[in-house]
């Protein structure tokens, strides 16, 4: 059977967004299993170790046990609302990803059970590669915090509410810096397309972002670490005084989908600190060949950084955290914006 272009294009995408959520719930999954045991590890315990060979199937079990526990809405909370939050929290988290690439293209082979227009097509290892690919994944970002919000409002809980609050307030504060963290890096490369800044990246390791622009990671990295509540910014559900925040109230399935907005966010802020500030899919030493096993290198060291974060350091108070985020973040990220552009403009003069 034949296709058009466009049903073409459009088979191929499919499969492409197939193949990632099936990665991204795997990662996820085996993330939650990762994180217990680093942090048993850390603290002198053991962690998940009973369920399947060195405790593997824990996640199945939990995942199991989230879906047939009891769904439990609370009587005086706004029963739209409060479904709708968790479905809006992974939905944009899920359309991050979208604009994420994971390596160059590769040529699929010559099998004979293909389709002719397959074999030896070239295939973006990326779902949609946009030409304003940073700003859409700001925007998601942004979008993202609604989900939250609507979830500490709608339960009619003051913890849940407050942690709503923070959230919001949270993601406001440092936003600002995260966006500024990326201007320098499009200043440099000349364009939005992350594909371009990665390619700016292309050389020997002292090329990376994470080097030559070190303000500008820097900020990225507290800034994201921030965006994504993770220790020590997880003061939206801060146990110690909030109980469990904004998702106090939430059970089962819909406890689940938030647990899994949250990861999946960090491994999206995982996957653009390697490729805005670590090269991408690009090794750092002229000569050895792009491939997407360095990119997933990188990324997961930053995984295991978010998970040592959680078991090392302390969590801020509140007004520590906005002192930071105003006083300390914005102006290094707005004071090295003009650094760049100086250095851009010195560049080509």
């Amino acid at each position: 059977m034949s296709l058009s272009p466009v049903q073409q294009e459009l088979a191929i995408s499919t499969v492409k967004v197939l193949v990632i959520f099936g990665a991204l719930m795997t990662l996820f999954s085996l993330m939650t299993y990762v994180e217990r045991r680093l942090l048993a590890f850390m603290q002198f315990r053991l962690g998940p170790n009973r369920t399947g060979p060195f405790g593997l199937l824990q996640p199945v079990a939990d995942g199991i046990k989230l879906f047939f526990k009891e769904e439990v809405t609370p009587a005086g909370a706004n029963k739209v609302l409060f479904v709708a939050a968790p479905a809006l929290a992974v939905v944009t988290a899920f359309m991050a990803v979208a604009v994420v690439p994971y390596g160059g293209t590769v040529s699929l082979p010559h099998w004979g059970w293909m389709p002719d227009w397959l074999e030896g097509r070239r295939i973006a290892l990326q779902i949609s590669d946009l030409d304003v690919g940073v700003l859409y994944l700001f925007a998601l970002s942004s979008l993202g915090v609604y989900g939250i919000v609507m979830a500490g409002w709608a339960a009619n809980n003051k913890y849940t509410l407050i942690g709503g609050l923070r959230s919001s307030a949270q993601m406001f504060s440092y936003e600002l810096a995260l966006g500024l963290s990326f201007v320098s890096l499009i200043l440099v490369a000349g364009s939005f397309r992350i594909h371009d800044i990665v390619d700016s990246q292309k050389g020997w390791i002292w090329q990376w972002n994470a080097i030559r622009q070190l303000p500008a990671f820097a900020v990225f990295l507290v800034a994201a670490t921030a965006e994504v509540n993770r220790t020590p910014f997880d003061l939206p559900e801060a146990e110690t005084e909030l109980v469990a925040g904004f998702h106090t109230e939430y059970s089962s399935m819909r406890f689940a989908l938030l647990q899994m907005a949250e990861y999946i966010n960090m491994i999206t802020a995982s996957a653009m600190g390697a490729n805005l500030f670590f090269g991408g899919w690009h090794f750092g030493i002229p000569g050895v060949p792009d491939s997407p096993l360095w990119f997933i290198g990188k990324m997961l060291a930053f995984l295991f950084f978010f998970i040592w974060l959680r078991g090392t350091v302390p969590r801020f108070r509140y007004d520590q955290l906005m002192h930071f985020g105003w006083k300390v973040l914005v102006p290094v990220a707005m004071a090295w914006i003009f650094v760049a552009a100086a250095l851009v403009l010195w560049r080509h003069s």
